[in-house]
């Protein structure tokens, strides 16, 4: 409260209520893109199963449409952009700001790491994350039997091996995730079961609908809303479990007295959320019918935990780039970004010929347009959720109290003392980063 506070100007209000507006602009024009995949209209959202299927010719289509379709309105969100850009630095300047990062790191009440923690685990990503991802890339191009591994491989699945498809539509997914909550521990499936009574889920993807996932807690009655692109994928089903536990980081704070004190900071609700991905694993054999499925599906899922990293880096770094140099040109920002999405690109895939795709990658991130800086939580969050996980792998019921114990303190203590009720280190070190991926990479090798 105080640091809102020391914050607020008002001639500041104006322009934070044309942010508001102009952000969600985002959402208007990425709602609006569809393909045609063999005659039938998708959102882009339901295209990209279609990158998953066996037939390479198709995936090579489809990947082509659906950026080719992101391409179609490159300058109206490289506008849009630059408005928030502009708008977002006067805001910082009015302030007392020098750059809209400084102020954005206070106002979102980062006060227990730097910009600085932020480059050291930039530079963490590539020292023992890079090497990590480039062994996993090259053990799928010689699993799908390829020469080169293109952009439009990495989900696919050898021929003869049918891609995951956990659920058909929105009530099978809720059922089947109240299903898998409940044999985690009856009350989070009770959380969900509430939810769904109380028509609080939109899951299914559908044309016009707003790109993403979030879980929004609802103040009074203390059920949130689950919002989501469903069609049909694994990913979804780790949406779900995701946004599941974020639900039940909402139920389980709402019964804090003051209104303030359930407003957590975001890195521990990244925990609640990512530790539910890897603690309900051993429960997914509710969507799927073989145990060849259920460990196809672990894979990819310790895959994701580890590939996903180089992705984080990249945004992030990029967004320091941008409000370190507000003024900069169209050219420029195209170079900044592409020299920063070359640190972290793996050298396995070939991306020849794609030039124009990537040079336009970051429109596709809504973080940039509607969240600024917020991404790197993510990854703090996704350490802490390995950590926890590591205490599940030893002692699940000691790790699901660790985990209850933080969600139930909401926002009444520091970031710290929050994962230290969690039994964790509030640590993203580059020693803590290589030994929470070794470990990670040790699981995935065990299903093999």
């Amino acid at each position: 409260m105080r640091k809102n506070i020391d914050l607020f100007r008002e001639n500041n209000i104006p322009l934070q209520a044309e942010l508001n507006v102009m952000q969600q602009q985002f959402g208007v024009i990425s709602g609006k893109m569809t393909v045609t995949v063999k005659g039938q209209e998708y959102t882009l959202q339901q295209a990209a199963k279609c990158l998953e299927d066996p037939d390479r010719s198709l995936r090579e289509e489809v990947y082509h449409q659906i950026n080719q379709r992101r391409l179609q309105d490159k300058e109206e969100l490289n506008t849009l952009f630059s408005d928030l850009l502009q708008k977002r630095h006067q805001v910082a300047l009015n302030t007392g700001f020098s750059n809209y990062r400084d102020f954005r790191f206070t106002e979102l009440g980062r006060f227990d790491y730097s910009k600085e923690d932020c480059y050291q685990f930039h530079e963490a990503v590539k020292l023992h994350v890079m090497p990590l991802v480039n062994q996993l890339y090259e053990l799928k191009k010689k699993k799908l039997g390829l020469d080169t591994l293109r952009p439009w491989d990495v989900e696919a699945e050898p021929a003869g091996i049918n891609p995951l498809r956990p659920f058909s539509n929105s009530e099978e997914l809720t059922q089947k995730t109240i299903d898998c909550f409940n044999q985690l521990k009856p009350f989070f499936g009770d959380c969900l079961r509430k939810m769904k009574e109380m028509g609080h889920l939109d899951l299914e993807s559908r044309k016009g609908k707003a790109p993403g996932g979030y879980n929004c807690p609802l103040a009074e009655s203390g059920a949130p809303f689950i919002f989501m692109n469903a069609a049909g994928t694994l990913d979804d089903v780790t949406t779900m479990v995701h946004e599941g536990g974020h639900a039940i980081h909402s139920f389980l704070a709402h019964e804090l007295e003051l209104t303030g004190f359930k407003e957590y900071p975001t890195e521990i609700a990244e925990v609640a959320s990512m530790s539910m991905e890897l603690f309900s694993m051993d429960h997914w054999t509710v969507f799927f019918n073989t145990t060849e499925e259920l460990k196809r599906a672990k894979e990819q899922q310790l895959e994701r935990v580890i590939t996903i990293f180089p992705w984080i880096a990249t945004i992030d770094k990029f967004q320091h780039w941008v409000y370190e140099n507000p003024s900069h040109s169209l050219e420029e920002r195209a170079s900044a970004w592409v020299s920063i999405l070359n640190e972290f690109t793996s050298p396995v895939i070939d991306i020849s010929g794609l030039d124009t795709y990537r040079q336009y990658g970051w429109q596709r991130q809504l973080h940039l347009f509607e969240v600024p800086f917020y991404y790197i939580e993510c990854r703090i969050a996704q350490l802490g959720a390995i950590g926890l996980w590591k205490q599940y792998k030893l002692d699940p019921e000691m790790a699901l109290q660790h985990y209850i114990s933080a969600l139930e303190l909401g926002g009444t203590r520091t970031l710290p003392e929050l994962f230290k009720a969690a039994g964790l280190s509030f640590d993203f070190s580059p020693a803590a980063i290589r030994e929470l991926m070794q470990f990670v990479k040790e699981e995935l090798d065990a299903l093999n």
